[in-house]
């Protein structure tokens, strides 16, 4: 059995996996030919600022553009101006750009091109709340949704519905210039349409689905986003629809791709790598439950007896918020395997978001080894009353094993691996 350090191990796959989907290498060779006309660059997300770099250094004409990316994730740009604006509650400078933004476009013509840079973090940061909306209640939107356990698909079908610039909204203004949509995606399944809320590409949703998804959380919505959706006035423009008769999607990085980039660099190491899949969603405890008892059994089995395995996944949890703690989906599901693992021997865990931000804090996620409740409890901590609270970034912070790894100017959604040594 090879010699393995646990946490730098871990650590080194989830480094290999934001690596990647480095814009850098990821971008470029997806870039269309110059048009005869202009060649605008917009986008948002957290990756798009490193997306408008690359396209900087490798297009060979004139260009010009905007793009919204998140506080502290700014990249310098010769000719495209990079905004920053708060994520995930949107703020007036994300409202104020994102207003430039469509302006900026509308007067595009048929010999004209857009490239459009969307990356996960693109619903809140292009926000443009639909009429009779105000910034403060497009804050309270999103601060429901975030608590309410749905699913990135379930909230950006309502987001879509509650805005004057997501959900194909924005191709509608582009044309009739030539629009090629660079995306880098963060959800499951890779569904353009629900990458940033899908401003540039066709939305198959409805307001009856908005709808639906609202009354199923039971969400406390502000009245005038209650209204909007049960009047259903103007669709979101559909497959089919004029607006992307001229338009194309490339999809440049996907989850699944740095999974197995991954895998790879645990089979370099001798571990052998089990894929549970990149898209996994559902309840973060729940999961990591499930997770833990697969580990489990391994161990039961003697399953990592001549050569350590390494289980990993991807996809993006939810977390229905019950308590007032601190702390994003990756934590919540490292605080629920510690629970449920009780210490057991020979398995250790990281969980992480490849954006380097787990929910709103400065964490990317936590690390967990079999002393992390022995650690906690010298250290005056109780796991089940943190875990009660939704308070994972309390209790790591606590026994250091909060992962910091900063901003990554990428974002394929979560990654995850259990290394079981015996």
């Amino acid at each position: 059995m090879p010699e393995i350090d646990p946490r730098s191990f871990l650590r080194n796959l989830f480094d290999v996996a934001v690596a990647a989907a480095d814009p850098a290498l990821c971008v470029p060779p997806h870039l269309p030919l110059p048009p005869k006309g202009r060649t605008v660059v917009i986008g948002a997300g957290k990756a798009s600022a490193v997306m408008a770099q690359a396209v900087e250094r490798h297009w060979p004409g004139e260009l010009s553009g905007l793009v919204i990316t998140r506080y502290d994730y700014g990249k310098p740009c010769a000719h495209i101006e990079i905004v920053e604006a708060a994520h995930p509650v949107p703020d007036q400078a994300g409202l104020d750009a994102a207003r430039r933004m469509k302006e900026l476009v509308s007067g595009l013509g048929a010999d004209d091109l857009c490239l459009a840079l969307m990356s996960g973090g693109a619903s809140a940061l292009l926000t443009l709340p639909a009429e009779g909306m105000s910034l403060a209640d497009k804050q309270a939107v999103n601060r429901a949704l975030l608590r309410s356990g749905a699913t990135i698909t379930e909230m950006n079908c309502i987001r879509k519905h509650l805005s004057a610039i997501k959900g194909g909204h924005l191709a509608a203004a582009i044309q009739p210039a030539h629009l090629v949509s660079l995306l880098i995606s963060d959800v499951p399944g890779d569904d353009p349409g629900v990458i940033g809320s899908g401003p540039t590409v066709p939305d198959a949703t409805t307001f009856a689905d908005a709808r639906e998804i609202v009354s199923r959380y039971a969400m406390d919505l502000p009245s005038i986003a209650e209204e909007i959706l049960r009047k259903a006035g103007s669709e979101t423009p559909k497959p089919g629809d004029a607006a992307f008769e001229h338009s194309e999607i490339r999809m440049t990085a996907r989850p699944a791709a740095s999974l197995e980039a991954a895998a790879d660099a645990a089979r370099k190491a001798g571990v052998e790598p089990i894929m549970l899949g990149d898209s996994l969603e559902g309840e973060a405890r729940d999961i990591a439950v499930e997770h833990a008892a697969l580990a489990l059994k391994i161990c039961a089995e003697g399953g990592a007896a001549n050569e350590p395995i390494v289980i990993l996944s991807g996809g993006e949890l939810t977390v229905t918020m019950n308590g007032d703690g601190r702390g994003g989906p990756n934590g919540e599901y490292m605080l629920a395997m510690a629970h449920a693992l009780n210490g057991a021997p020979g398995i250790h865990a990281i969980a992480c978001d490849t954006d380097g931000i787990d929910g709103s804090e400065d964490n990317a996620g936590a690390h967990i080894s079999p002393d992390t409740l022995i650690r906690a409890a010298t250290a005056g901590l109780d796991i089940a009353s943190h875990l009660k609270n939704n308070d994972s970034y309390g209790f790591f912070i606590g026994i250091n094993d909060l992962i910091m790894s900063g901003p990554t100017y990428t974002n394929v959604n979560d990654f995850r691996a259990l290394l079981v040594l015996s």
